[in-house]
């Protein structure tokens, strides 16, 4: 009988249409991201029923300090995933069990360091993000509840990643599905046949990442036999790799609440209205336009195998059907967002400022999401291929430069300008780190070489990024 773990684990995606990989990781992975978001927005419309605007303002300011601790999640997943993809694309499957078993400890640790960070600190970051009054007692007592089950969202979600770099879209997919068919029955049930109201919304986030572990472990341990328990030297010897991109992927995705804290004490200013309206569409982005947010973890481990493999061409064509994919999906959902804003605006009971900022939303600034999306996959880029720094450099620009000055001239127009700001200086950022990404791939062969890599580059003079007209754009 042979040992599992001295066979090599297949690099899926080293074989077939690049496109193919890009639209069914991307397609999954917008399925498991709509399926995670489901809970907040499930959450937030159970909430809206209700009938006061005071609740969903409080979740608002309860999600902004909160996407902290998920965005460390998120950045130290996509170290995780990279590592692990690119053992997988050489074909070492003894280094990629190490490395996915060392990640998950590391997610863990991050993540309960992080919760309690939050959970010293609490009454003050929603006093700086601009609560005040019932609205920010309410936020407190939900997030007393909520934050304490940040480790198993960071646990679970380090499994799906490792589930992605594995290739398996699918299970990837059914770790954060699952959660969200539990949000749609477990939160009526609290919310309202128990009379917990939004402390049973808070229960419910508490319950579904449960949940969302189990099904991750399934995946993991039971069906692919990723996991093993290390060695203490062996989880010191991951722990360089894991920080060299984990430590800027974090400071990556941190700049995307900052960036949004900033926003949302800007919204404050104009009332409880114009937050509620901002909390809802802080709901709709990520629904309507989950794949292009999953692309960033979607495409890292495409271009992690291949670039493991040696093979650069496939990695350059990879970006190239990523952004025809982005260019596709927003004009679609842009589309449809438009046609149907009344419907949103009838389903939350907005009014007022905050269906000014749902119909703006709608109708103008969706379209801008090609961009923003085009600065995720540029950030898959940077994080899979060895240059998590650039990454770290685009978001934080985006988060001050590409935010503050942009939305402190868009008050003038009220909470719309507000909004507007936001996503012209995301749009700018996302424009600046495509263009650098196409001189970087450049380098890409010499930089493999020097790793040790074999380089295997049959189609690399027609790939758009790599030649000579591609760089000069």
């Amino acid at each position: 009988m042979v040992d599992a773990s001295k066979k090599p684990m297949e690099a899926k995606f080293t074989k077939g249409s690049t496109m193919r990989h890009v639209i069914n990781m991307a397609a999954t992975g917008a399925v498991g991201m709509i399926a995670i978001f489901m809970v907040d927005i499930a959450n937030l419309f159970y909430i809206s029923l209700l009938g006061e605007q005071a609740l969903a303002a409080a979740v608002g300011y309860a999600s902004t300090i909160m996407f902290f601790a998920v965005s460390v999640c998120i950045g130290f997943t996509i170290a995780a995933t990279a590592i692990t993809a690119k053992a997988i694309g050489k074909g070492d499957m003894e280094l990629a069990r190490k490395e996915a078993t060392a990640s998950l400890i590391f997610v863990f640790i991050a993540a309960c360091l992080v919760t309690v960070a939050i959970l010293a600190n609490m009454d003050a970051m929603l006093g700086l993000i601009g609560a005040t009054g019932e609205t920010r007692k309410i936020a407190y007592d939900y997030m007393w509840i909520a934050v304490p089950s940040v480790p198993l969202l960071g646990f679970g979600m380090c499994t799906a990643g490792l589930l992605r770099a594995k290739g398996d879209a699918k299970r990837a997919m059914y770790v954060t599905l699952s959660s969200g068919i539990a949000a749609a029955i477990i939160d009526p049930i609290l919310i309202f046949q128990m009379d917990l109201g939004i402390q049973g919304a808070a229960i419910s986030i508490v319950i579904v990442r449960v949940l969302f572990v189990i099904v991750g472990l399934h995946g993991t341990l039971i069906v692919h036999n990723m996991l093993a328990v290390p060695r203490p030297r062996e989880i010191v010897k991951v722990l360089k790799p894991f920080l060299i991109i984990g430590i800027p992927s974090l400071l990556t995705q941190i700049a995307t609440p900052i960036g949004n804290a900033y926003v949302t004490r800007s919204i404050a200013e104009f009332g409880d209205d114009a937050v509620a309206g901002w909390a809802i569409i802080g709901r709709i982005i990520p629904l309507a336009f989950a794949a292009t947010f999953s692309l960033s973890g979607a495409v890292g481990p495409i271009l992690a195998q291949n670039y493991g493999a040696g093979l650069i061409d496939r990695v350059s064509q990879t970006m190239w059907d990523s952004l025809k994919f982005i260019s596709v999906y927003v004009i679609l959902m842009w589309a449809l967002l438009a046609v149907s804003q009344g419907f949103i605006v009838d389903a939350f009971g907005a009014s007022g400022d905050s269906e000014e900022l749902i119909r703006t939303f709608c109708t103008y600034i969706a379209g801008l999401f090609s961009l923003t999306g085009v600065l995720f996959v540029a950030n898959a880029a940077f994080n899979n291929l060895g240059n998590p720094i650039l990454s770290t450099t685009f978001n934080w620009g985006r988060a001050t430069l590409g935010i503050v000055p942009f939305v402190w001239f868009g008050k003038a127009w009220g909470p719309a300008g507000v909004m507007a700001g936001w996503s012209l200086g995301g749009a700018l950022f996302g424009f600046i780190a495509i263009i650098v990404c196409f001189r970087t791939l450049k380098t890409l062969p010499k930089k493999a070489e020097k790793e040790g890599i074999l380089v295997h580059t049959p189609a690399l003079a027609n790939s758009p990024f790599t030649s000579g007209r591609g760089a000069g754009l």
